[in-house]
């Protein structure tokens, strides 16, 4: 499987990475402000998810790049 697709970084992905944790965290507060019940979803996407896929893209990224400079 081509995982190069999904975990190898560039600028587009991190700016991605940025507003997907930006809108995560909105939406977690707009929703409990308008409706008062505390909701596990987005905030669990803000605060788990996206950080620990954007660590192993990184940690991804780096062996990637560390492989190709040995050739």
């Amino acid at each position: 499987m081509n995982y190069e697709k999904y975990l190898l970084l560039n600028g587009k992905k991190i700016v991605m990475f940025l507003g997907a944790f930006i809108l995560a965290v909105l939406i977690h507060n707009f929703f409990y402000a308008i409706t008062g019940i505390e909701e596990a979803v987005f905030f669990l996407l803000a605060v788990v998810v996206i950080p620990l896929y954007l660590i192993i893209s990184i940690l991804y990224t780096i062996f990637h790049h560390v492989k190709r400079r040995k050739r």
